[in-house]
């Protein structure tokens, strides 16, 4: 019996020249795929190893969350598609987070890879400047490739010292 493991990514390096929108997407995918890449060769059952109690954080709750994030921002927000939310509730707003226990992580992480093509899709018809209306203001598309880098930041920052928990594995 084979045991799944998550598949490596194909990171990019980021982009130094180059349009606004091309050096957006350039770090948007790059930081995509470094999530992808602290989850590489882990088995499903380490995906969900969290990262040091109290804390539920795991780095299938990253990356359920992440696809949440990209589905809010992205295709719900920004190209105002009624989609609905994948993991979350209105009894469990953390649900991405809380319910990895018994999640499907091969499929969560093909639901992932499939959100950033639809994101990706939902994006690319839309202006940097195209606008939305936000909980206390206008933003703009070029806002949103903006936090989406800053949100991936952060949470790859998280994604490294789960992995090094994990099996010692440390890099960029």
């Amino acid at each position: 019996m084979t045991t799944w493991t998550a598949p490596e990514a194909q990171r990019v390096d980021e982009p130094t020249t180059g349009d606004e929108r091309a050096m957006l997407q350039g770090w948007l995918d790059w930081h995509r795929q470094t999530l992808l890449s602290k989850c590489a060769g882990l088995t499903a059952e380490q995906l969900k190893v969290a990262s040091a109690e109290p804390s539920n954080l795991t780095l299938l709750g990253l990356v359920r969350h992440m696809t949440e994030v990209e589905r809010s921002w992205f295709r719900q927000r920004a190209a105002a598609q009624d989609v609905p939310d994948l993991y979350s509730s209105p009894d469990n707003p953390d649900g991405d987070f809380d319910d990895v226990a018994q999640a499907d992580a091969e499929a969560d992480l093909a639901a992932f890879r499939a959100e950033l093509e639809l994101a990706d899709a939902a994006a690319a018809g839309l202006s940097l400047d195209s606008e939305f209306t936000g909980r206390r203001s206008q933003i703009s598309v070029r806002w949103v490739y903006l936090h989406m880098i800053e949100e991936y930041a952060r949470h790859n920052g998280h994604a490294d010292l789960i992995r090094e928990r994990i099996d010692g594995a440390t890099g960029d």
